[in-house]
């Protein structure tokens, strides 16, 4: 809504975006073009804010913007098993429109930053500093899933502490980076704070662990041993783990700003998700 954040604008000086709205990747294949809309044409919007925050206040707007593992596409399983941990620049094919859409707004971010209008004779001094990370999965013990194809991983703790049934829509031996959210909005503030001469990407890959559905299954069970927890295979939305790396190479982020996740699998376990969660549905284990 241009005329919204045109009265924001005008209403607040601006000195740094953190961009978290988005259309998820399931929900985003039924609509497609809706989901480009909102996922783009969004950024877009907030990114020409910036620029015009970045003119008015004579300094660069930091922008931050949660990109995604779904911006990869690798090609089969097999290339998926031999390509271990995957860096920025690797396999960058994506098969859904969240992917695409995640992808199309790192390039535009890496325009605005480094080549905003450069044939312009008055082309700006100050512009958008825009850095970005691509989330593994990421799994909340303070909110529901809503939609992602990642969300086997809280759809099970979710269902488990509920009392109810659960069939996951992955196959057991699925494996995908995940990340517990602490860390997740951890890594935000850290990117957000780094020194721009420090970066040298404006797209960085973090991890945490890499634990398969049967894996996560077996996490689950230790706390809730009488979860109900039945393997039903959706094989359109299995294609699309299938393409996402089973880890990603946070090296580069590691080296420039200083990233280390808190949590290992078992520690978010049982140290955040579990307890948080049993006690968010007042589950006496």
């Amino acid at each position: 809504d241009m005329t919204l954040l045109e009265r924001i604008g005008a209403r607040y000086e601006i000195s740094g975006i953190f961009h978290l709205a988005a259309m998820l990747s399931t929900r985003g294949e039924f609509v497609p073009e809706i989901a480009h809309d909102i996922n783009v044409q969004g950024t877009l919007n907030l990114l020409k804010l910036a620029t015009g925050e970045a003119a008015n206040q004579g300094c660069n707007v930091r922008f931050v913007f949660p990109s995604s593992i779904a911006v990869y596409g690798l090609p089969d399983v097999a290339t998926k098993a031999s390509a271990g941990r995957v860096s920025e620049d690797r396999y960058l094919m994506p098969s859904t429109m969240y992917g695409v859409n995640k992808l199309a707004c790192e390039h535009l971010g890496r325009y605005y930053t480094h080549h905003y209008r450069q044939l312009a004779a008055d082309s700006d001094r100050y512009h958008v500093d825009f850095r970005s990370i691509r989330f593994p999965g990421l799994i909340s013990a303070e909110t529901a899933p809503t939609g992602g194809t990642s969300d086997y991983a809280p759809e099970m703790l979710h269902a488990a502490a509920r009392g109810e049934s659960y069939s996951c829509f992955a196959r057991p031996d699925t494996r995908i980076p995940f990340m517990a959210m602490p860390d997740a909005i951890d890594a935000l503030m850290l990117l957000f704070g780094a020194k721009q001469e420090a970066l040298t990407l404006t797209a960085y890959n973090i991890g945490a662990f890499s634990p398969s559905a049967d894996e996560i299954r077996e996490l689950t069970l230790r706390s809730f041993p009488g979860a109900d927890i039945a393997w039903q295979t959706d094989e359109k939305r299995q294609r699309i783990l299938d393409s996402w790396p089973a880890d990603v190479d946070d090296e580069r982020a590691r080296a420039d700003w200083g990233w280390s996740p808190s949590y290992d699998a078992d520690r978010a376990f049982q140290e955040y998700l579990i307890p948080n969660i049993a006690r968010r549905y007042e589950t006496v284990r």
